[in-house]
């Protein structure tokens, strides 16, 4: 598909409503999971059969979110905060990881105006500054759609580390804030189950703010009950 059928197509308006705009973030994310879900053959996951791995908390992964419907309340999107537009996907049933990392080349050549981006996003841009920046913006957005997904990124197969199915949880309440809490985030504080926040107050911003070294997914991801 070229810019103008992806700009139609009713999978990218979902991302686009379900993002609030469109983005050259946006496009990456769309383009990654087309990609993706066919290298592995899959469609989208109405529950936990995919699990999508995501290395930035960027515009793209609501594309990710929207067209391979994995997401954190399904507990199947995990993400790892490498600052990286790379995404995995694996398939439960086959046991298997297609992973793709954006090409260098596919980022914006800001040298060619190294201040226009700051200026804008600080407010500080002229109207034809502003004008240049969306103008760029639109360029960008449409190499991206016309472009061959598999041009956009490096791709390959890696291990599949699959982790355990969501659980639900039984909620307790603290007794310190009243309010309930998943039980296994509850912490024992001064002979009180209390919650995370509660517990940090009562050790005065203590350390135990630190999450622990692990791996990917280091526990299943746990639904309120």
């Amino acid at each position: 598909m070229k810019a103008q059928e992806i700009l139609c197509h009713k999978d990218f308006q979902r991302c686009i409503d379900f993002h609030g705009h469109i983005c050259p973030g946006l496009a990456i994310g769309f383009q990654a999971a087309r990609i993706l879900m066919e290298r592995l053959g899959v469609e989208a996951a109405p529950d936990e059969e995919l699990v999508a791995t995501v290395e930035t908390d960027a515009c793209s992964v609501d594309a990710i979110q929207v067209v391979a419907k994995c997401t954190f309340g399904k507990g199947n999107l995990i993400f790892l905060d490498h600052g990286k537009h790379a995404f995995s996907l694996t398939d439960r049933k086959q046991g298997k990881t297609v992973r793709v990392c954006l090409r260098p080349d596919v980022l914006p050549n800001r040298s060619q105006h190294p201040s226009l981006f700051e200026k804008v996003h600080k407010g500080h841009a002229t109207a034809e500054e502003i004008r240049l920046f969306k103008q760029l913006r639109e360029e960008r957005l449409n190499n991206i759609l016309n472009a061959d997904p598999e041009s956009l990124f490096t791709i390959e197969e890696i291990p599949a580390d699959i982790p355990p199915l969501a659980r639900i949880t039984e909620s307790e309440v603290c007794e310190r804030c009243g309010e309930p809490t998943m039980s296994n985030h509850l912490r024992e504080k001064e002979g009180q189950k209390v919650c995370i926040p509660c517990a940090l107050k009562i050790s005065k911003g203590g350390d135990n703010r630190k999450r622990p070294k692990s791996s990917n997914h280091p526990h299943p991801k746990n639904k309120q009950k």
